[in-house]
């Protein structure tokens, strides 16, 4: 039986962000089923953080009130 972080990472697809170009220092974002996750662009091995669509939505609100 796969637990459920297992099937998160299966489900990942990380993007880097268009602003970060050939930067190879960044933060990657994967779109999942209930989530967002991230993780380090130069260690993907060590995993990502998850963070239900609510919790990532006000964050992006936040960050872009800041522009």
């Amino acid at each position: 039986m796969q637990s459920s972080e297992s099937r998160l990472i299966d489900q990942a697809i990380f993007r880097k962000s268009s602003y970060s170009q050939s930067e190879a220092a960044c933060v990657e974002v994967s779109d999942l089923d209930d989530a967002t996750a991230m993780r380090d662009s130069k260690h993907p091995e060590i995993g990502f953080l998850a963070f239900p669509v609510r919790e990532w939505d006000a964050f992006i609100r936040e960050v872009r009130k800041s522009d």
